[in-house]
């Protein structure tokens, strides 16, 4: 399968599931180019941003293992190379 750029970003309501989502990047760390993550304290959220090179069955499957954790937001966006 051709394998894509894109950019999932996560929100984190709940710093509890920082570990859970943590653990998935960390399981699909061989498709990850890079991330940034910003604490955003004044409004008790966290915000990262991942890009990943890989097919887009694997950045689905990403996507919607992050967005089934409690407390967190998951929205991808693909370029269209």
């Amino acid at each position: 399968m051709e394998s894509r750029v894109s950019v999932i970003s996560i929100i984190l309501k709940n710093e509890e599931a920082a570990t859970a989502v943590n653990e998935l990047l960390h399981e699909f760390r061989q498709y990850i180019v890079g991330r940034m993550g910003i604490p955003y304290r004044d409004r008790g959220v966290s915000i990262i941003s991942v890009v990943l090179d890989a097919p887009g069955d694997v950045t689905s499957a990403l996507s919607g293992k992050l967005g089934m954790q409690e407390g967190v937001s998951a929205k991808t966006l693909t370029a269209k190379l």
